[in-house]
């Protein structure tokens, strides 16, 4: 039995009885039991505000506000009604990014159940358009936000590695300029692990029917995603051959190795019961961290004049983390949860996210880096960047 009453459901709107039958079996927003959770007039400001977000495509000072007010206005007055996939669809998931980017956090999306691109369509007698495409709608979305007002919103799309699509997801930021709101990753399964293991070929799976699409070499599909995995920001220098000693480090020919580690159990507030985290201090540490490795490099005595040319022209470092597992604790927080791989992902997200700022910060001081023309970081557009990276995985971690 809905616990809304239908008078709150039509916040008083002029609606029969017909149409409310409609409305909330097929468009208010229903809670995790089934539940009407929405009112009219709020599926009405949903749509409103989702739409009124496009301004800020053609002008980025638009008032969305004012605008959204008026859509509201026109369709709760019933003197216009937008189309069925509007009225069911505009705010859902992408409102909620909106939301999230617009108070400095970060959203990840599993596209694993979209049926892969060119399935049939049977409803419409149509195909399929794939994750991809939908990985693209959402990364529109995120350019109208300012993450916190100073930075854009970030996503990380997910993709199981038996989805059909999955080779074009691996390459789909081949493009430096595509998905540019977007870090993928992708699932991988202990069977796929296996079959790695065991030079077997793997079965890509339709995720509408169960049926398998076709069969692709896993040690190749490997390789493909540890090759986007480590990817050169600074392609035009070389090629990278060869990792430090703890092989966490890949390095050009002649480059050195300046590394730092953040104690992230120090970062935890005490708590009556169970600690947090401060991000203030958090992001304080990086930024101090990111300048301290900065002067190392010139402080150096290097042993070869290459490694010194090398280390100079593309600054390097890497901030890795220490004393997670006494962070977990701190935190109450078990280390074998689902929670505590959202803690080290967020956590990470904040120092590659603080890192790079930091980074970006010194340049404009100190200058880019050397070879920062023709890097990934100037193919993007990004006018700053101090160091050609900033983050690695401490053997500390």
């Amino acid at each position: 039995m809905n616990t809304i009453h239908e008078n709150a459901i039509s916040g008083g709107l002029p609606l029969s009885p017909n149409a409310l039958v409609v409305l909330k079996k097929r468009y208010l927003r229903k809670d995790d039991q089934g539940e009407v959770c929405e009112t009219v007039p709020d599926m009405f400001e949903r749509v409103a505000a989702t739409i009124a977000q496009v301004d800020r495509l053609y002008d980025p000072e638009a008032d969305i506000e004012e605008t959204a007010i008026k859509f509201c206005n026109l369709m709760a007055s019933l003197a216009f009604m937008p189309n069925s996939p509007t009225l069911m669809n505009a705010g859902r998931a992408i409102k909620h990014t909106a939301l999230i980017h617009k108070s400095g956090g970060g959203t990840g999306f599993a596209f694993s159940r979209i049926r892969p691109e060119g399935d049939p369509v049977m409803s419409t007698k149509g195909v399929a358009s794939g994750p991809i495409s939908f990985m693209e709608i959402f990364n529109t979305a995120t350019e109208t936000i300012k993450q916190g007002g100073t930075r854009r919103g970030a996503n990380m799309a997910l993709l199981r590695v038996d989805h059909p699509d999955v080779e074009k997801f691996i390459t789909c930021k081949n493009k430096l300029d595509s998905l540019n709101n977007f870090n993928i990753s992708v699932g991988l399964t202990d069977a796929f692990m296996e079959a790695v293991k065991n030079q077997d070929d793997f079965p890509l799976v339709n995720p509408r029917t169960g049926e398998v699409v076709k069969k692709v070499n896993a040690a190749a599909l490997f390789d493909m995603i540890v090759q986007s995995s480590w990817a050169n920001p600074i392609p035009h220098v070389g090629e990278i051959e060869a990792t430090n000693p703890c092989g966490e480090q890949p390095l050009l020919p002649y480059e050195s190795c300046n590394l730092g580690s953040l104690n992230l159990a120090a970062v935890v507030n005490d708590g009556r019961f169970v600690g947090t985290i401060d991000y203030e201090q958090l992001k304080e540490i990086v930024w101090t961290a990111v300048h301290f490795l900065d002067n190392v490099i010139d402080a150096n005595k290097f042993p070869l004049p290459e490694i010194a040319e090398r280390t100079m022209q593309n600054r390097k470092i890497g901030l890795g983390v220490m004393g997670f597992a006494d962070m977990l604790v701190k935190l109450g927080i078990p280390y074998n949860s689902e929670e505590a791989v959202q803690t080290a992902e967020k956590v990470m997200s904040f120092i590659q996210a603080e890192s790079k700022a930091a980074s970006a910060e010194l340049a404009a001081r100190r200058g880019n880096f050397p070879n920062f023309p023709g890097s990934v970081y100037d193919r993007k557009g990004q006018e700053k960047m101090r160091n050609a990276t900033t983050t690695t995985i401490a053997p500390t971690g």
